[in-house]
């Protein structure tokens, strides 16, 4: 029986009012599910909402089985350390080095002796194709090195679920392909659960099982990625196909 990992029950989400309303997604373990949509069809709300960021105007988000926003503060930041995020500006700390960025939530959150930490943020460096630059600022590495730097930290505490918001954005095709790369590999050698946003069809192609199509405040279509692009719904066949992408 597949084990549902993430879940939106009627989720209703938004600001000063709803963006995306009524939506209802369940991620099963192992799963690599891309969230698609034009701009401002809600993606990056939806996943904030999904992973502890924006509490649901209603609607409840479930994940590894408990309610996410009914939980107390101390019991819902237990149960994030399951989780790793990839922010879509890598959100690295620029006065940082690259292991000091990585180790940090090893410092924060475990008892592990530094040694150890350090060990395993050369390890996580070398997962990613950064072995040797641990002692570098992030505003010395270049856009795809940073990309790669944030997938290691959020994967630094071998969390079972990974987040990920656009993490392609901006990059050319050759390093847009080795972060796929290095997303599948990454989520292959932990065995979990990954969540993308993305707007970026080569990479949906590459790394999705499953996709999502927000269409007008809700989910218009979901399936693999071949059958959204080949759906009968014009938006939705629209997105795959329109000239220039």
């Amino acid at each position: 029986m597949r084990e549902v990992v993430l879940e939106g029950r009627d989720v209703t989400c938004g600001y000063d009012a709803p963006v995306l309303e009524h939506v209802n997604l369940a991620i099963e373990r192992g799963e690599v599910v891309a969230i698609l949509g034009r701009s401002g069809s809600g993606k990056s709300t939806l996943m904030r909402a999904l992973i502890g960021l924006l509490p649901p105007l209603s609607g409840e988000v479930w994940m590894f089985g408990q309610s996410l926003y009914a939980l107390e503060e101390a019991a819902r930041q237990e149960l994030l350390r399951r989780l790793g995020v990839v922010f879509q500006q890598d959100a690295l700390f620029s006065s940082l080095t690259i292991e000091d960025n990585l180790a940090l939530p090893l410092r924060d959150l475990s008892s592990l002796p530094e040694p150890v930490i350090r060990q395993l943020v050369r390890i996580k460096l070398e997962v990613v194709g950064l072995g040797g630059l641990e002692h570098r600022l992030p505003s010395q590495l270049s856009g795809g090195q940073r990309k790669r730097a944030a997938l290691a930290r959020a994967s630094i505490m071998d969390p079972e679920l990974i987040a990920c918001d656009e993490p392609t954005a901006g990059l050319d095709p050759v390093v847009a392909a080795g972060i796929d790369a290095m997303l599948l590999r990454s989520r292959d050698l932990l065995g979990g659960t990954m969540v993308v946003v993305s707007h970026e069809l080569a990479s949906i192609r590459a790394i999705a099982s499953r996709a999502v199509m927000l269409v007008d405040g809700t989910i218009r279509a979901t399936g693999t990625v071949d059958e959204l692009a080949h759906s009968a719904d014009p938006q939705v066949f629209e997105f795959f196909h329109a000239r220039g992408r």
